[in-house]
């Protein structure tokens, strides 16, 4: 099943630019390998050493956080929208 998945500026230069790619994917945890394959280096600026989501990523899931959900194993089906949101911090 082909979702879409959002793609943040900063991680445009691994994909030519596009700020959407289709992935073939039942979950996230196999979208983010499928992201690796089709767009090197994707994995490991969205996951630790361990194969978890980094703490400062955001991945929603039509507008759902995953922490909220499953994780990596939250389900994907065709049609779904996934974007992927770098945290920003700011303060003094």
């Amino acid at each position: 099943m082909s979702v879409n998945v959002r793609i943040p500026t900063p991680l445009r230069k691994l994909t030519d630019g596009a700020d959407e790619v289709a992935i073939e994917a039942v979950n996230v945890g196999e979208m983010i390998e499928k992201l690796e394959a089709a767009h090197a280096g994707m994995k490991e600026r969205l996951c630790d050493d361990a194969g978890e989501i980094r703490r400062f990523v955001n991945v929603y899931v039509n507008d759902e956080d995953v922490r909220f959900l499953d994780g990596r194993s939250t389900a994907l089906k065709e049609g779904d929208e996934v974007s992927i949101v770098p945290a920003i911090a700011g303060g003094r």
